[in-house]
């Protein structure tokens, strides 16, 4: 597969409208690293982002977060890895990134006030639309990550 276009190059300004949110969700909103570490894997999974999967997990991995981990967040749901708070994280995650098919459920938005508060949440929410964006950059104009045949 090939790149489309290289849209960092050809709409600088594009570019930088997301990457001002990455800057705010990663630096700015205070959210846990492990947690944002779970929405934007859980979002690109689901997305079948291969680049941004490939980015994050490694970022993750990099943050000390274990393999067993990161190799069960496709299936949190039969995981005991997870606890209450990321379960939430993720059933939200999910809700969103297919929200014209679950219509964002007050049942997982309920799950996450026991675990934050509705600021927590609104950043929280902006978390999971920023790396929805990206993963439609680097699907859309078919970003390809690195192959790394060593690992």
């Amino acid at each position: 597969m090939e790149a489309r276009i290289d849209y960092m190059k050809v709409s600088p300004d594009s570019f930088q409208a997301v990457w001002g949110l990455e800057q705010f969700v990663s630096q700015k909103a205070g959210i846990e690293p492990r947690l944002l570490h779970l929405v934007k894997i859980r979002a690109s999974q689901i997305n079948g982002c291969a680049f941004c999967i490939d980015m994050h997990v490694k970022e993750a991995r990099k943050e000390g977060i274990g393999d067993q981990w990161l190799s069960l967040i496709s299936a949190w749901k039969e995981s005991p890895v997870y606890d209450e708070k990321e379960r939430a994280v993720l059933a939200w995650t999910e809700s969103l990134t297919n929200v014209s098919e679950t219509g964002a459920p007050d049942r997982d938005f309920d799950a996450l006030k026991s675990h934050f508060n509705e600021e927590e949440i609104t950043k929280l929410t902006v978390a999971i639309g920023t790396i929805n964006i990206w993963n439609r950059m680097a699907l859309g104009f078919r970003s390809q990550h690195e192959v790394d045949l060593t690992n």
